[in-house]
């Protein structure tokens, strides 16, 4: 699939995007991928998307201003908007902003919770790992080496990661190369791998249910 930017609205037909039954999706970019792939495989033609920086989650104190500008921004086009964030290191303040703009968003506090399922991440004591989903893998340098500085102080990695033990691998698609560059990230953190295959999870359900909105 082609590589897509974090920040630009992706329809089938904008000429009728101001029509009565169009759903607009507000998502990190870092799930623009796997949004694009539910909505295609099941044939949810009437779901149009867009996507704040990815980089956004480095920075969640820019996640709340931005969603509220693009839900203004596109709320007299579309019948209905949801936010394909969790909590996001927001602190409840994105649920508060959604319940005020009155659009729903997924439920969960952040996208490794929501991937494996919220229900069975909450019963999970893993303090010590540290996770990668899909576009982790492939944004491991943009997303976790160059901002912690490790391009430039490889030393810290010791300190930055003393208390974790492992990787978890989220595998959102089974792809062995991808796979194969996640058990290298855990390699160049020093930390155990372990591949947990997840799917889509509560990203899929919730998709599922603004679908048949």
């Amino acid at each position: 699939m082609t590589s897509l930017p974090d920040d630009t609205i992706l329809t089938h037909a904008r000429l009728d995007a101001r029509g009565t039954g169009r759903v607009l999706i507000i998502a990190c970019g870092a799930l623009a991928r796997e949004i694009l792939d539910l909505r295609d495989i099941n044939g949810w033609s009437h779901m149009d998307l867009t996507c704040l920086p990815a980089i956004y989650h480095n920075h969640p104190d820019k996640i709340v201003d931005a969603v509220r500008d693009t839900v203004e921004a596109h709320r007299t086009e579309y019948s209905e908007i949801f936010i394909a964030y969790g909590d996001c290191g927001t602190g409840g303040l994105l649920e508060a902003a959604c319940a005020r703009l009155g659009v729903q968003m997924i439920a969960g506090p952040h996208c490794y919770s929501f991937f494996e399922g919220n229900a069975a991440f909450a019963e999970r004591d893993e303090i010590t790992a540290f996770y990668l989903t899909d576009f982790l893998v492939r944004q491991f340098d943009a997303f976790v080496w160059k901002p912690l500085g490790l391009d430039r102080h490889p030393e810290l990695r010791d300190m930055y990661f003393a208390h974790y033990d492992k990787l978890v691998y989220q595998a959102q698609t089974d792809d062995p190369a991808l796979t194969e560059r996640a058990r290298r990230c855990a390699e160049r953190l020093g930390l155990a791998f372990e591949r947990r295959v997840t799917g889509y999870g509560d990203l899929e359900t919730h998709m599922r249910a603004w679908a048949t909105t």
